[in-house]
C-alpha cells in the first residue's frame, strides 16, 4: 500500500508541477532570428593601420563594442560572438528597423581625447565644453594601455603614446587652462573620464588617475587599447528573416513536432500497454525538464534547436522501448512480473547507457568544433541526453517498480504479452 501511495503521490505532484509551470516556461523561451525574424551578419576584422595585427583581445573588445551599440538601439539581448582569429558573428532578432541597426553596427567606435581649448565657456561649471579633439585612438601605441594598482583599493591607467612631442605640447597648453585643465576621454559621444593635467608631460607615458575600481580601470584600459587598434569590419555573410516568415516557421515546426510527439505517445501506450503508459508520462516530464533546463542556461531557440529537441524525444522513446522489450522477453520465458522487471531493467541498462554515451560524444564534438547554429544544436542535444538518462532510465523504472511491487498489477497482458506467447520453464 505504501508503494502504491508513493506512486500516486509522485504522479499527482509531477502532473501538478508540469501543468502549473509549463505555460510560464514556454513564454520565457528566447527565440532566435529564424523564428522571430531579424538578421545575421558575419564580419571579418582587419587592422586599419598597415602592419597592424588583429589580436584576440582586440577582437573580443570589438565584439563588446558591437554588442553595446546594438543594445543602445533598444535591441533585446543581441547575440555577438567571435569566431576564429578574425571573425565576429552578430545575430539580432525581433527588430523593426534593420537598416538603422546595421548602419550603427558598421560605424567604427571613435576614441578621442578632448579639451576646452578655444571652446565657448560652458554656463554650467560642472560640465565644461570639451569641443576640441586633441588626440585620436591612432595616437596611442597598439595595446599600450595597462592598469596599475596605486594602493589597496585604487587603480590608475597607464598609456603609451606614439609621439611624445605631440603629447608634451598638448599637455603644456591644457595645463594653462586652470580651472578647466582636463583632458576628457570620450568613446563616440560618451565621456569616460576627465583627468586633470597639472603640468607638461614630456614623455611617451601618460597616467590617468581617478577614484577607479579595478573593473572601471580595466574597462577604460580596454577601450583605449581598442581605440589604438581600429578594426575594419567587412561583411562576409548576411542573412535576413522577416518577422512573418519567422512566425510561420515557428508555427509549422511546433505543429509538426507536437503531432509527432502525440503519435509517439499513443503508439507507446497501445503497443506496450502499462510500460508504454509510464514511458509516455516520463517523456512528458522529460520535455518539461528540457524546457526548464533550456531557460536556466538562457539558450536561444532556433530551428536547429527544435530539431535537436525533437531528436531528444526520439532518444527518450528509444530508451523506454529497449527496456519494455527486454521485460516482454523475460515475461515470455515464464518469469514473474517482478523478476521480469528486475531482469529486463538490468539487461537493458548497459545498452541504453552505451547508446546515450555515444550520442553524447557526437554532441560534444559538434559543440567544440561547430559554430553558430551547429553549436546551438549540440547544446540542446547534450542537454537532452542528460535529462533523458534521469527521466527515461531512472524515473520510469522507479514508477514501474513501485507499481509492480504494490501488487496492483498482476496480469502479464498489461505488458503486451499474450498467454500463448509464454513458454513453460
Amino acid at each position: 500500500m505504501n508503494r502504491l501511495l508513493a506512486f500516486v503521490l509522485i504522479v499527482v505532484i509531477s502532473i501538478g508541477v508540469v501543468g502549473a509551470t509549463s505555460p510560464s516556461l514556454v513564454n520565457k523561451v528566447k527565440l532566435g532570428l529564424d523564428l522571430k525574424g531579424g538578421f545575421e551578419i558575419l564580419y571579418e576584422a582587419q587592422p586599419i593601420e598597415k602592419g597592424g595585427k588583429v589580436t584576440k583581445d582586440s577582437l573580443i573588445e570589438t565584439a563588446k563594442s558591437l554588442e553595446s551599440r546594438a543594445n543602445a538601439t533598444g535591441v533585446a539581448e543581441p547575440d555577438v560572438t567571435t569566431e576564429g582569429s578574425n571573425r565576429i558573428r552578430v545575430k539580432i532578432a525581433g527588430i523593426t528597423d534593420e537598416a538603422k541597426v546595421r548602419d550603427i553596427l558598421k560605424k567604427p567606435a571613435e576614441l578621442t581625447f578632448r579639451s576646452t581649448r578655444g571652446c565657448v565657456a560652458s554656463k554650467d561649471p560642472a560640465n565644461p565644453n570639451y569641443c576640441k579633439v586633441e588626440l585620436l585612438g591612432n595616437d596611442f601605441k597598439q595595446n599600450g594601455a595597462s592598469v596599475q594598482q596605486t594602493n589597496l583599493n585604487a587603480y590608475e591607467i597607464s598609456i603609451k603614446m606614439k609621439d611624445g612631442k605631440k603629447f608634451a605640447e598638448i599637455t603644456r597648453e591644457i595645463a594653462k587652462l586652470s580651472p578647466t585643465n582636463q583632458l576628457a576621454i570620450y568613446l563616440d559621444d560618451k565621456q569616460l573620464s576627465a583627468p586633470n593635467v597639472s603640468q607638461e608631460i614630456n614623455s611617451t607615458d601618460a597616467v590617468i588617475t581617478g577614484n577607479y575600481t579595478r573593473q572601471e580601470a580595466t574597462d577604460i584600459k580596454n577601450t583605449i587599447n581598442l581605440g589604438s587598434l581600429p578594426l575594419k569590419l567587412t561583411e562576409k555573410y548576411t542573412q535576413s528573416v522577416g518577422a512573418t516568415l519567422g512566425k510561420l516557421s515557428l508555427q509549422e515546426t511546433l505543429f509538426a513536432g507536437g503531432l509527432g510527439t502525440v503519435l509517439i505517445l499513443v503508439f507507446m501506450m497501445l503497443f506496450y500497454r502499462l510500460p508504454g503508459t509510464i514511458a509516455s508520462f516520463s517523456i512528458i516530464v522529460y520535455i518539461w525538464l528540457l524546457l526548464l533546463g533550456f531557460n536556466l542556461i538562457h539558450a536561444t531557440l532556433t530551428l536547429p534547436g527544435i530539431a535537436a529537441f525533437i531528436l531528444g524525444v526520439g532518444i527518450a522513446v528509444d530508451a523506454n522501448i529497449i527496456m519494455a522489450e527486454r521485460i516482454k522477453e523475460e515475461l515470455r520465458s515464464g518469469k514473474s512480473l517482478l523478476s521480469s522487471q528486475k531482469a529486463g531493467s538490468r539487461h537493458s541498462f548497459r545498452t541504453i547507457i552505451d547508446s546515450h554515451v555515444t550520442t553524447l560524444i557526437a554532441g560534444l564534438v559538434l559543440f567544440f568544433i561547430g559554430v553558430g547554429s551547429v553549436k546551438g544544436f549540440a547544446v540542446i542535444l547534450i542537454l537532452s541526453i542528460i535529462i533523458s538518462i534521469i527521466t527515461n532510465v531512472f524515473f520510469s523504472r522507479l514508477l514501474l517498480s513501485l507499481l509492480i511491487r504494490s501488487n496492483v498489477v498482476k496480469k502479464k497482458s498489461y505488458f503486451g504479452v499474450k498467454e500463448s506467447e509464454i513458454r513453460a520453464l
